[in-house]
């Protein structure tokens, strides 16, 4: 009797055993399979990203009234829109608001982007005139000289994606230059509404980097190649081989363990 139930307690163990391996097995190699094509996505999106870049630099740059009426008229959602779009701008800049976009680093330096909006007859719009270095002391913001008046410049258009903030940012109670650490166009339309009643376009023009407008032009417009995201995709996929050839090798193992301990239980139980 004593035998029969330890040999049905052993198997209980090993069924309880089994289940766990497979479970952990199956989501850990899933989440790396997923993860591995997320990479891969992702770099198709860039390569596809990068061709319709030079595609559109090849054509000559839409004024901001004609990138507004394509946006409205085609509808744009998603990744196809009006992103990357090259644009000509004749307009006025307001030098009463500069924003400065914390944490942006270059060459291990930390410093800021600067922005400011640009009024045309129709339309405000904000401008990412390029990068500033900051000060140790973080209570200290660099010295920006605001540009005042009528300029005409080439860019291109941005589209912000929003990122992740532990804390709403605050502007109840803005200084200026005002230090950001996002982008918001809908709450910055609302502080300066006192002054421009035309509320900001949805979209940030960045500054050309041959254009003599602004400051440092260290941007790209993809931070990340195509080729690095195939090559994390393929580091994902080999992890995933990786742990379940490991899984399959230590389940072997234990099996191998569990049959030795099993033929051995009746025996001891009859020298007791």
């Amino acid at each position: 009797m004593q035998t029969i139930n330890k040999r049905k307690k052993i198997f209980t163990q090993s069924l309880i055993r089994s289940a766990l391996w497979l479970g952990l097995t199956i989501i850990v190699f899933a989440g790396l399979v997923k993860l591995s094509f997320w990479q891969y996505n992702r770099g198709f999106e860039k390569e596809k990203r990068a061709i319709r870049i030079t595609q559109l630099n090849q054509q000559s740059p839409l004024t901001l009234s004609e990138i507004v009426k394509l946006s409205q008229d085609k509808q744009f959602t998603g990744k196809e829109s009006i992103n990357d779009f090259p644009v000509t701008i004749t307009g006025q800049f307001n030098d009463d608001f500069v924003f400065l976009l914390d944490n942006q680093v270059e060459n291990n330096s930390l410093g800021y982007r600067v922005f400011q909006v640009v009024q045309t007859p129709t339309n405000s719009v904000l401008i990412n005139l390029g990068w500033v270095q900051g000060s140790i002391d973080r209570s200290i913001l660099p010295d920006v000289t605001p540009l005042n008046g009528q300029h005409n410049f080439r860019g291109h258009v941005r589209i912000i994606e929003q990122g992740i903030m532990l804390t709403a940012q605050d502007f109840t109670q803005p200084s200026w230059p005002l230090r950001v650490q996002q982008i918001e166009l809908d709450k910055f339309s609302a502080l300066i509404s006192p002054l421009i009643d035309k509320p900001l376009l949805p979209f940030v023009i960045y500054v050309d980097p041959e254009d003599n407008l602004g400051y440092k032009k260290n941007w790209h417009p993809m931070v990340m190649p195509a080729e690095k995201h195939f090559g994390y995709a393929f580091q994902w996929a080999a992890l995933a081989t990786a742990w379940l050839i490991l899984m399959i090798c230590l389940r072997i193992k234990t099996q191998k363990s569990a049959r030795v301990s099993s033929k051995n239980a009746p025996d001891a139980l009859q020298n007791i």
